[in-house]
């Protein structure tokens, strides 16, 4: 039985959700008419309101940024909760490219005739009510609200208490634009309770949230994947590898690897292990060493990579499996193809896998057969993104298998139904 149907004693908490779940439901089904300019001219008004309060943004963010340290939070956690100037501007930008994409609302597909003579096809048409249970990251916030308005659904935004003060800010900006284009109230929707009791509660409002999207660590994801009484699709840890194929070109893979490790090693689709090729390692790997180690990076390698470079710590069974979100890289040493993709099978999270090859037919072996949400041949992990893939902002990476997998996009927040177009055909 559901929440709505059920009787429970008086929750206050509880009371207060459900009255924001029952308005942003209310929404969802007045966004879902909203026509393309209107959308597109709020998103723009968004990007240049989101620009124009850069300053009041980054003080509402201090404060986060300044609790997180005082509670002394990893590093990786705060790079991620910290906005600065350049990630305002990104998250803009993000806007802007969403209001540029072509508005799947209304696509139709597959249109086909029948032998009776009428057409079937399939109208592409929003999902409804999304929740976003997410970490950290505030940039989320506006990357998330601009997918769903796009692509006419509401959104119920929860991120975390480390990031309340940004969060609250960023919402602020985005329904004040939202209301002076008419769009309706509860069309981007913020839970403003930091109690971990009112993640349980939307978890369980089946019958006015139609999805929950997760973007968090390991425990956030077990209790959505064991609570939830709504469907979820998962966008999980990223333990992402590199493999540096005996064909390589030496610059090109220092330079990929480089980028795939420490252009923003707190992220997701940083590499986390890097295998190497037992004919290339020799020469690869001192210069790749020199590189990053020069830029911070600790390395932990194999028994035959120490051989190589006998100044790095020994790397354990654990680090195999350790999602580092830091300057900290695994490395081994592997006999060929094969043993790579054996690896990356065994201890990959099937988020984004890179290969470093000169051979076509080790590049067409790794594409064909690396299970991942996103598979590189010879670019960095890094670019396993939305934005980077041309989607515009994302919702974030689904390693899920059902619907959407990857980054998702705007054409991952609608589902289709079918459409018949008769002129009397019945039954026999």
């Amino acid at each position: 039985m559901n929440m709505l149907n059920r009787q429970i004693l008086p929750n206050p908490l509880q009371d207060r959700i459900l009255a924001i779940a029952k308005q942003a439901k209310q929404a969802a089904r007045e966004i879902s008419r909203c026509s393309t300019e209107i959308k597109n001219r709020a998103l723009v008004a968004m990007a240049d309101a989101l620009l124009s309060q850069t300053e009041s943004l980054l003080a509402e963010n201090a404060k986060d940024v300044t609790e997180a340290r005082k509670q002394n939070l990893a590093t990786p956690f705060i790079e991620r909760l910290t906005l600065t100037p350049g990630r305002i501007s990104e998250m803009a930008a993000g806007l802007r490219e969403v209001s540029s994409l072509s508005d799947p609302v209304g696509e139709i597909i597959g249109l086909t005739r029948r032998p009776n003579g009428m057409q079937v096809g399939r109208m592409r048409v929003p999902i409804g009510l999304i929740g976003i249970i997410y970490e950290s990251r505030p940039n989320v916030t506006a990357d998330v609200a601009a997918l769903c308005l796009k692509s006419g659904n509401a959104v119920l935004l929860r991120g975390g208490s480390e990031a309340l003060h940004s969060n609250r800010a960023i919402v602020s900006i985005l329904q004040g634009i939202a209301s002076s284009f008419g769009i309706p109230s509860g069309a981007i929707s913020f839970v403003n309770e930091t109690h971990r009791e009112a993640i349980s509660i939307l978890l369980h409002l089946e019958g006015l949230i139609d999805l929950v999207i997760p973007r968090g660590g390991a425990e956030l994801m077990k209790l959505v994947t064991e609570e939830s009484r709504v469907p979820v699709i998962r966008h999980d840890r990223g333990l992402c590898h590199t493999f540096v194929d005996a064909s390589a070109e030496l610059a090109l893979a220092v330079s990929i690897c480089c980028n795939a490790k420490v252009q923003r090693p707190a992220v997701c689709n940083a590499m986390e292990t890097l295998l190497v090729h037992q004919e290339i390692a020799p020469r690869f790997l001192p210069e790749l060493a020199k590189h990053l180690e020069q830029a911070g990076c600790l390395l932990r390698g194999c028994p035959k990579t120490c051989k190589i470079l006998p100044t790095i710590a020994a790397a354990t069974e654990a680090d195999w499996t350790t999602e580092y979100l830091d300057l900290i890289l695994a490395i081994k040493i592997v006999d060929d193809l094969d043993e790579a993709m054996a690896h990356i099978s065994r201890y990959g999270s099937q988020h984004s896998e890179a290969m470093i090859t000169r051979d076509h037919n080790h590049a067409m072996r790794f594409l064909n057969e690396v299970d991942a949400s996103a598979v590189f041949v010879n670019a960095s992990t890094r670019l396993n993104d939305g934005f980077q893939l041309g989607l515009g902002a994302e919702m974030g990476i689904s390693t899920s298998r059902i619907h959407a997998r990857g980054p998702m996009g705007l054409e991952a927040l609608t589902c289709t139904k079918f459409i018949v177009l008769g002129n009397g055909q019945i039954r026999e």
